[in-house]
């Protein structure tokens, strides 16, 4: 799993950098990668050059209307069930480790979950 909790003091860019290189070669199958408009530029192509084919900037209409925007709402879904879990739902941890591992057990509690409901 290649998660990454890094401080609010990182941009976005730098923070996708650290998930890109933490992914490393363990993601062969991996070939392309959806991102917001924060990380356009050379975010782009820094990522182009490891093995992924393409990123795919996700950009927001300018619309007054409520607009479903494409693969936005799997990572908006997931932050949602972390949102369930109480340590989650705010920021209780000091350490970034911490947020990680925390993440980490909520996703396999909710796996675990999946496969026998109940």
């Amino acid at each position: 799993m290649a998660l990454v909790v890094h401080p609010a003091n990182i941009q976005d860019r730098d923070g996708g950098r650290l998930v890109i290189e933490r992914l490393g070669t363990g993601f062969r199958r991996l070939r392309l990668i959806y991102a917001d408009g924060g990380y356009a530029g050379k975010f782009v192509d820094w990522v182009c050059g490891w093995h992924f084919r393409s990123v795919v900037i996700v950009k927001r209409r300018e619309s007054h209307r409520f607009v479903v925007l494409p693969k936005r709402w799997i990572v908006e879904r997931t932050f949602a069930w972390f949102g369930k879990y109480r340590r989650l739902s705010k920021d209780y941890e000091t350490l970034t480790e911490c947020s990680e591992c925390m993440i980490q057990i909520a996703m396999i509690n909710l796996m675990i979950h999946r496969l026998s409901p109940g």
